[in-house]
């Protein structure tokens, strides 16, 4: 996910309005009412299932809304949500959800076969960056009746269950949201608030600043054990563990400093929840029209790459070094990365820029992009120690450039970067997400690489309709062989994420699928 994606959030106490970073809000255990303060220094994006496409604004959706199925927390497995059932046909490309009755969106509106047909369609006619994940698979959607909704699939897909789990075929209110424009702010929306069907309601949002959220009362699930939860927004990691200290924030997730978090995890005081996550970081080229439309040049910068360098420097090793784009332990993986460039193979990338005519005197010029917050303090770091490793070629010249998240998405949108880096944390845990999602021809325009190829389309059609595990571990290794050649993207590492909290504050379940559900939070 952009997922990069897929950027956490930050609590003010709810009585106050206060600019992130600079105020001294009330703790939850001075509240009259259970609340968990939580702090991050992650943005929200657009507020519109349509076009989010980060972990943290999927996060707020997956507490204020529901899909038609969800995920038990903490783990992998499907389970009921809007749908109380579902039917799926012989050949496995229609799938029949069947609605919980009397379900309302928080400003009454009722929730109806109608709604959830509207929803998707909307979601394919906008084309916002996660569109992909409905358009790529389904080719029309049936209200049968009011409780009845039908999806029919392109071709069969063995993991559509957990498609129809993703924040971006949550039904949205049509009261709310128009059908022919995306929602960045809360305000665009015609009611001027965002109505749900999820286990909280979002009370106040002040964007960079907080937002509240209180427990639903007509949610068609258990009652939360904390009624609310306050996200406080911090411009930085160090002013963010500082309120942590001082106890003015009870939760601390994404992003620390390597330093702060070795330092917590240290104290006997805190609570240390630590996921080895399926979240990865990885270099990203624009290949339609860039110079990197040649993938020689690709494959010369994907040899400078030193990822020990990166992870010690800039991580204190607190990740791992990845050479696939599926990361480590999921199957089917090959480190095709490994055995064709190694790290800091100055050699190689100098002999593949010579083919090219590029040398010490007239070396590869290009920008290489970075966003200074969204992925936390440290990215300047580690933007900074790979412009080090590029430089360690005498034929490549290289210019950081930067941009605060919401211009580097219309950047990448508008072809502006022809290098840059992103993240992603899984929209389903299956290597599909981690390949298609970047080589298939919809999903890499989404992220800006604009790499279009029938053969990778095929590959990737072929494994998304199949269950045959065999077939499925052919591909997958066929596709990761590939990459080596093409280059469109340059694994780095994968990360461990790391929640502290307060000891009072327990039910922290991420798991897999990185869902961070508020509702399971409990305070004693």
């Amino acid at each position: 996910m952009k997922k990069a994606v897929k950027v956490l959030l930050g609590l003010t106490a709810a009585a106050l309005v206060l600019a992130a970073g600079c105020s001294k809000p009330a703790t939850a255990s001075k509240s009259t009412v259970k609340t968990i303060v939580y702090g991050t220094t992650d943005k929200v994006s657009d507020m519109d299932p349509a076009s989010a496409y980060d972990i943290h604004t999927w996060d707020v959706f997956q507490n204020i809304d529901k899909g038609l199925l969800a995920y038990t927390p903490g783990t992998t497995d499907i389970v009921p949500g809007l749908a109380s059932t579902y039917d799926v046909n012989p050949a496995g490309d229609e799938f029949t959800f069947h609605l919980r009755p009397n379900l309302k969106f928080t400003d009454g509106t009722p929730l109806t076969a109608s709604v959830v047909k509207w929803s998707i369609d909307r979601v394919i006619a906008l084309g916002g960056d996660p569109s992909w994940l409905v358009s790529d698979f389904v080719k029309e959607v049936t209200a049968k009746d009011d409780l009845t909704v039908v999806f029919t699939l392109k071709q069969p897909c063995a993991f559509f269950p957990s498609l129809a789990a993703t924040p971006t075929y949550f039904p949205v209110n049509p009261n709310d949201f128009p059908a022919d424009k995306i929602i960045k702010d809360i305000s665009e929306l015609k009611s001027g608030t965002l109505s749900g069907l999820g286990a909280y309601k979002l009370t106040s949002f002040k964007r960079d600043e907080e937002a509240i959220f209180e427990a639903n009362p007509a949610f068609y699930g258990d009652k939360p054990d904390v009624s609310r939860i306050v996200i406080r927004y911090f411009a930085d990691a160090t002013t963010m563990r500082l309120a942590f200290e001082k106890g003015e924030i009870d939760l601390v997730y994404k992003s620390l400093n390597p330093s702060d978090i070795k330092d917590l995890s240290a104290k006997g005081e805190f609570t240390t929840n630590r996921l080895s996550g399926p979240q990865i970081r990885y270099i990203c080229f624009e290949t339609s029209e860039s110079l990197f439309k040649d993938k020689v040049l690709r494959q010369a910068i994907a040899a400078l790459v030193n990822r020990p360098d990166i992870i010690q420097k800039v991580y204190l090793g607190q990740n791992s070094p990845l050479y696939s784009m599926v990361p480590n332990g999921m199957m089917y993986q090959t480190e095709n990365f490994k055995t064709v460039f190694g790290d800091a193979n100055v050699e190689l990338a100098t002999k593949l820029l010579a083919s090219k005519g590029y040398t010490a005197d007239k070396p590869l010029t290009f920008d290489f992009w970075y966003t200074p917050s969204h992925y936390g303090d440290t990215e300047v770091n580690m933007a900074e120690v790979l412009k080090a490793n590029f430089d360690a070629c005498p034929a490549v010249k290289v210019t950081l450039k930067s941009a605060e998240w919401a211009t580097y998405k219309d950047n990448w949108n508008k072809k502006l970067m022809p290098a840059y880096l992103l993240g992603w944390y899984p929209d389903y845990v299956d290597p599909d997400n981690y390949t298609a999602a970047f080589a298939g021809t919809s999903g890499s325009a989404g992220m800006g690489i604009y790499f279009s190829d029938p053969e990778w389309d095929a590959l990737f059609a072929k494994e998304q309709g199949s269950t045959d595990p065999a077939v499925r571990k052919q591909v997958f290794e066929k596709v990761q062989a590939m990459w080596a050649d093409e280059v469109m993207t340059v694994p780095i590492w994968q990360g461990d994420l790391f929640i502290f909290t307060k000891p009072s504050i327990s039910g922290v379940k991420l798991g897999p699928t990185l869902i961070f559900n508020y509702d399971q939070l409990k305070m004693n």
